[in-house]
């Protein structure tokens, strides 16, 4: 029965999840039409696919786009719905369903529990300087290295396929200066990696900025300084439990905005490579921007 007078796109995105998302749409439209008044289901062939349809479904002025998919479907969900009155929510059906996770989302039934019980909460969302929004983690340096490995790889699945990128970049790490500009500071530093955080995780649950939180209006950063080999390795568990910070070798800010200047290297937002110029080229700007997507669920 409709307990909500809600206008809603179900996008399917098939390929997620190595076809997960394709076997439950149907029981997951079913779901959801016990909760919206009227449900348009719309399936997506490749990504550019997915930024088209979920720009033509907000562009209808459907109340919530229901994301059905990993953090790359979630990710081009986000780009259609902030700055707009659609709200977005996610099923996750990805690799590492990071930005489902912090809006409560473990499955469908959560998301059909938070549109019957009409939880929708303002999110930050972090903003790259003439590029895209980003809902979770953006990250430089040694895991956007690890990202790129990642993605590549073909086995296995979900968070171990990312344990083993970690290991595999280690052996090709090595630091490089980074300058990292807030508005009350500026620190120059030999760094290995950069984490920028709107969100806690990344990587399929890993917490790498683990106080950060989409609702307070700023981002926090994280980054780990030059270091042996032996005491990353030594550090590794901690980054699953967030106990990395505490290491005297990892530092952490907390900002509005952030420019981040130095090492060549290519910055990942939501698990997606930026199309802009390498970080070394011209700097990489971040704002946060408070409120700037409705979300279904309970952010963590």
């Amino acid at each position: 029965m409709t307990t909500t007078s809600t206008r809603a796109t179900l996008l399917v995105c098939p390929a997620s999840g190595k076809g997960r998302a394709a076997r439950v749409a149907g029981s997951v439209a079913a779901a959801l039409r016990e909760v919206v008044d009227h449900l348009d289901l719309r399936v997506a062939d490749s990504a550019d696919g997915t930024a088209r349809l979920a720009r033509e479904a907000v562009a209808d002025g459907v109340d919530v786009l229901v994301v059905l998919g990993g953090d790359g479907a979630a990710h081009l969900g986000v780009q259609a719905c902030a700055g707009t009155s659609t709200a977005l929510a996610v099923v996750p059906a990805g690799t590492g369903n990071d930005l489902a996770t912090a809006l409560g989302a473990v499955s469908a039934d959560d998301v059909v529990a938070a549109l019957r019980a009409g939880a929708r909460r303002p999110l930050d969302l972090g903003r790259v300087a003439g590029g895209p929004w980003f809902a979770t983690v953006l990250c430089a340096g040694f895991d956007s290295a690890v990202n790129e490995r990642a993605n590549a790889m073909r086995w296995p699945s979900g968070p171990r396929r990312y344990d083993l990128a970690i290991l595999a970049e280690l052996a090709a790490l090595r630091a490089r200066p980074l300058v990292v500009e807030t508005e009350d500071r500026v620190v120059e530093l030999d760094a290995l990696l950069v984490a920028v955080g709107n969100t806690t995780s990344y990587g399929g649950g890993i917490p790498v900025c683990p106080d950060a939180s989409p609702a307070d209006g700023l981002l926090d950063l994280t980054v780990v300084t030059a270091s042996p080999r032996r005491t990353l390795l030594r550090m590794l568990p901690t980054l699953r439990t967030g106990r990395h910070v505490d290491h005297p070798a990892v530092r952490t800010f907390r900002a509005r905005s952030v420019r981040l200047s130095g090492p060549p290297w290519v910055a990942y937002a939501d698990g997606e490579r930026l199309r802009e110029v390498p970080l070394g080229e011209a700097p990489l700007e971040v704002e946060c921007v408070p409120g700037a997507l409705t979300a279904v669920g309970a952010p963590r």
